[in-house]
């Protein structure tokens, strides 16, 4: 637990955490208490920005969740259209990741990007099912070895507004390593090839880069899950 607190920030929160120590500083000096204020911002800037280690499972044929959050949704639907993927519905898992929870996305599958494709939209709650065809969104299409695709989603949210991804069309990737970020509040949705089910459940938590979400290999039938 503690090296996920005090893990390392990523670079695209530097300016943020710079930006929220000057801001403590010009506080205190204004009035002293406020830069308790300032402080307790500037540690919530950090931890959100914060990129712990993980260790990715590496078997051939796993997918592994890009990002840590809540299972939200667990349906049947069509790929967004920019990703080319064809019209039949897919098991998609939407994964929703509050404010608290570790941003760095990681890469669900490796494969070679066959799309990376970003759409415009508007900022509904990422914890409805119409945040995958309305709000703003980075797409990225992964083609296997085996010939099969995935498709994964970043999604803006209500206090989300800006997708950071760094992966480009034709680019060899590896499964679980980092590709992008979404700040502030966001989700992401996976879509998995015909015919494989999920092994998460509504209402799980997910680890970016480590909780299994699907195994190409396997022939289980979706899983039910309970609250206990």
């Amino acid at each position: 637990m503690w090296k996920s607190v005090a893990a390392p920030i990523h670079k695209a929160g530097v300016p943020f955490v710079a930006a929220a120590v000057v801001a403590t500083f010009v506080l205190g000096w204004i009035w002293g208490p406020l830069a308790a204020v300032g402080a307790v911002v500037t540690l919530w800037v950090i931890y959100f920005f914060r990129d712990p280690e993980r260790t990715i499972p590496t078997r051939d044929g796993l997918i592994v969740s890009p990002g840590d959050g809540m299972v939200q949704l667990i349906v049947d639907a069509v790929p967004p259209p920019e990703l080319e993927m064809g019209d039949a519905p897919r098991p998609r898992i939407s994964i929703f990741l509050n404010v608290f929870d570790v941003h760095v996305n990681r890469v669900p599958i490796g494969g070679t990007i066959l799309r990376a494709r970003y759409q415009p939209g508007r900022f509904h709650n990422a914890a409805l099912d119409k945040a995958s065809a309305e709000n703003e969104r980075m797409s990225i299409r992964v083609g296997l070895a085996d010939g099969r695709d995935v498709g994964f989603v970043q999604i803006a949210g209500l206090v989300a507004r800006r997708i950071l991804c760094d992966l480009r069309e034709g680019q060899n990737v590896r499964t679980g390593e980092r590709y992008g970020l979404i700040r502030f509040g966001s989700r992401c949705d996976i879509y998995l090839p015909e015919g494989v089910s999920p092994l998460v459940v509504v209402g799980q938590r997910a680890i970016g880069g480590e909780t299994v979400l699907a195994d190409l290999q396997s022939s289980e039938a979706p899983r039910q899950g309970e609250v206990r």
